[in-house]
């Protein structure tokens, strides 16, 4: 059985997320991302991440539109910043330090407690497709733009980080990010999705 306290004594701090963000989206592989729902406990082990960031990448919001717009993702670092593209929510950290843009999108995760009730509010899905997609795993671990964009996910909420169990470098892999056919292909092109060799 998974200890609330256990897990809230290993939760990552703001000193974390103050770094740059394509080290913050490695280092996220293998540690969990938990929610303390009134519905359950769900907990899951983070296996996909995506890199945004500065205000050079244009693939990064920062680039495009205004910054009062776009204003959660210059900080401060640990915040979330949750959004909707095509109907799917997007759960985002806010990382590097405060007045820099930068941003960690959570793509996947695998359950590691709450499984039963990831699988009811995803239909019955189970297995790999449960939360292999960043709209996937909001919808199963029940992250809602309204609750938790600009959060502080650092401050004991009912959303936050834990350390999980070290990555070695040889068990990851990176690779272009997907869905931004819109950025310049030096971006479109960039390794700063990072993901779990064996997910």
């Amino acid at each position: 059985m998974v200890d609330v306290a256990t897990l809230r004594g290993r939760a990552l701090g703001t000193a974390f997320f103050d770094r740059d963000p394509d080290r913050i989206a490695r280092d996220l592989l293998g540690h969990e991302l938990v929610h303390d729902s009134a519905d359950g406990l769900l907990v899951g082990r983070i296996t996909e991440t995506e890199a945004y960031g500065t205000e050079a990448d244009s693939a990064c919001y920062a680039a495009r539109g205004s910054r009062r717009r776009h204003a959660t993702i210059y900080g401060p670092p640990g915040h979330g910043h949750v959004y909707c593209v095509y109907g799917h929510t997007l759960l985002n950290v806010v990382v590097a330090p405060e007045g820099t843009p930068g941003a960690v999108l959570i793509r996947a995760v695998t359950p590691l407690a709450g499984k039963a009730l990831m699988v009811a509010r995803r239909s019955g899905r189970s297995g790999r497709e449960l939360a292999n997609g960043p709209g996937k795993l909001t919808r199963a671990m029940g992250i809602e733009r309204a609750c938790f964009d600009r959060a502080d996910l650092c401050c004991q909420g009912a959303l936050f980080f834990t350390a999980g169990e070290p990555i070695t470098e040889c068990a990851v892999t990176t690779g272009p990010r997907i869905g931004i056919d819109y950025a310049d292909p030096i971006d479109r092109d960039a390794p700063r999705r990072f993901r779990l060799i064996d997910h």
